[in-house]
């Protein structure tokens, strides 16, 4: 049997009626493991389930909206009720209330943070416990945003929580490792309902409605596939040839793969007696000064109108 075959493995995947979540739990599914589809929508989560079984794999739906501990708890003992254990937990579920800071609600701004920081959470904690429980390892397989490494306008609400969800990797990693649980952030990028109507994208949106391929500069220079493209990264972190990986935030979408770096010092300073304004003030420009960051998500240019690489766009796939 392949180290990346699935068989014999239980998966819960949250939001998987539809995008992201549906290309996971398709994924999961092929590889050989059950899925526990989730999602707010009936509807949805039932279309994903026929579609898992249509193709041979086993599949079942739980409705709930993450973020209350009795969602997360139910998800779990949904797995082991029907399928006897669990063994990989996929926090894909979220929901986007976008607004510029001085016009974002409270309400915009906490149900955005309680689907994905709360529902990160709680839905980990649950599948933590049950996999400390059975004593055999596991995965916990959690999703950040590009907006959430580097910021986004209008996306307080999102951004915080999707940064948040990576420092959750980060730490988990170090709790779980000694119960052989791997703990990884996925960072993806795909064409979705959001993506297509960004301004930019218009000349290729009736071509992506239509399922077209995506021209080669928006799979590489921006990292923009379907769904299913970046489904094989969770795959991968769900198998065993994955077993030794953990923290770490990879990025996925089109036909680019990548890691993104944790938050790191870039440049220090030290002053006898410590530092007063006056002191940062005279020694800014020489010390930490030329080391500032960049923020926000940088896109390069495209060509829509040729479907090839430029100079310009090479110099932003890494």
């Amino acid at each position: 049997m392949s180290a990346l075959s699935l068989d014999g493995k239980v998966a819960v995947v949250t939001g998987s009626g539809g995008g992201l979540g549906r290309a996971y739990a398709l994924a999961l599914a092929g590889a050989g493991a059950a899925v526990v589809v989730n999602d707010l929508d009936p509807t949805a989560a039932g279309e994903t389930v026929a579609a898992i079984e249509s193709a041979g794999g086993r599949a079942v739906a739980e409705i709930g909206a993450v973020g209350p501990t009795e969602v997360a708890e139910a998800l779990v003992a949904r797995a082991v009720s029907q399928f006897g254990r669990l063994d990989v937990m996929v926090t894909n579920a979220g929901v986007l209330r976008d607004g510029v800071l001085w016009k974002m609600s409270d309400e915009d701004f906490d149900l955005v943070l309680d689907t994905h920081l709360r529902g990160t959470f709680t839905c980990a904690r649950a599948a933590a416990r049950r996999l400390r429980e059975q004593g055999e390892g596991g995965r916990i397989v959690v999703v950040g945003s590009p907006a959430g490494q580097r910021g986004n306008f209008g996306q307080t609400n999102y951004a915080a929580a999707k940064a948040g969800i990576v420092a959750f990797a980060r730490t988990w990693a170090m709790e779980l490792a000694r119960a052989e649980i791997t703990v990884n952030a996925i960072v993806p990028t795909a064409w979705t309902q959001m993506t297509a109507t960004i301004p930019i994208y218009a000349p290729v949106a009736e071509r992506a409605a239509a399922g077209e391929p995506l021209p080669g500069q928006l799979r590489r220079a921006h990292a923009i596939g379907y769904p299913h493209d970046s489904a094989g990264l969770v795959v991968f972190l769900a198998s065993e040839v994955a077993s030794g990986i953990t923290g770490q935030a990879l990025g996925i979408g089109g036909d680019k793969l990548s890691m993104w770096s944790h938050p790191t010092e870039v440049a220090s300073a030290f002053r006898d007696g410590g530092w007063t304004a006056e002191a940062i003030a005279e020694a800014w420009s020489t010390t930490v000064g030329p080391a500032a960051q960049g923020y926000g998500i940088e896109l390069p240019p495209l060509d829509l109108g040729e479907d090839s690489e430029s100079e310009e766009s090479e110099r932003f796939v890494g």
